[in-house]
């Protein structure tokens, strides 16, 4: 089995380095926002991090490409790709809430596809980090030998479960609100904390399930590697492993059957 431990080390440098831009620039009365093609916000704070971590990256991984969702696709043709959110929710970070993180991943081209192989989210705002490298296991911790590891809890009964989301208006948008409505009038608990942070509370097994009907690679490759590190299942809603379909379903694999049957 392949050994992750420097890309490891590595992604914990480059999460540092990302944590010092975004804590700076948050609340900041000067920060510049803007407003891409899709509609959807971006901070000067985004683009600095974004620019910053592929610097980094060239230095350090000068083989390897690296996909950002600010500024796409570059470097090497090999089998290994970096992947970049250096601000996952950002409305959030432009409002002054808390909840968001920088997203990087390792990517390995093998026999059944590129895959995440590594997976970092920090969320310095909360004061929390969450990793993982392809069978080393999932941790939570300040660094690598400050950690606990995580598992995906043991609830078998959707009538047990605790179910979050980030918003209503996805799956609306996409017909598929009624069934959303049902799955969540059947769950013992509902909470829509969004963005990464559902997909780390299922890894921690304080959240059973979670599901998003759009979402990017960037958005998923590192929390998918973090959840089934954990001992959890996350695919599309297609039921596809991985981080390919458009969308997530993420489960403590207990509930994942029941969660594609009635999402998917």
């Amino acid at each position: 089995m392949a050994d992750y431990h420097d890309d490891l080390r590595l992604a914990h440098v480059l999460a540092d380095h990302a944590d010092s831009v975004t804590l700076d620039r948050f609340k900041a009365l000067d920060l510049a926002i803007d407003t891409k093609p899709d509609l959807t916000p971006v901070s000067d704070a985004d683009r600095a991090v974004e620019d910053l971590l592929r610097g980094d990256l060239r230095r350090a991984r000068p083989r390897d490409a690296v996909m950002g969702e600010e500024y796409g696709s570059s470097g090497g043709q090999g089998p290994r790709r970096w992947v970049i959110d250096p601000i996952d929710g950002t409305k959030n970070y432009i409002r002054g809430v808390p909840v968001w993180a920088t997203l990087i991943a390792l990517m390995e081209l093998g026999p059944g596809g590129e895959q995440p192989v590594v997976g970092m989210v920090s969320a310095p705002a909360l004061g929390r980090r969450w990793w993982a490298a392809k069978g080393s296991g999932a941790f939570t911790g300040r660094s690598l030998t400050r950690a606990g590891r995580m598992k995906v809890s043991d609830v078998a009964r959707i009538e047990d479960a605790s179910f979050a989301y980030s918003s209503l208006t996805g799956w609306e948008e996409r017909d598929r609100l009624e069934a959303f409505l049902d799955l969540s009038r059947s769950c013992w608990r509902t909470r829509a904390y969004g963005d990464f942070w559902p997909y780390m509370m299922v890894a921690e097994g304080s959240v059973d399930l979670c599901a998003e009907p759009e979402l990017s690679i960037w958005d998923m490759a590192a929390t998918c590697v973090i959840v089934e590190e954990a001992g959890g299942r996350f695919t599309g809603l297609d039921g596809v492993p991985g981080v390919r379909s458009g969308n997530a379903a993420a489960s403590n694999g207990l509930l994942h059957g029941e969660l594609l049957q009635r999402l998917g």
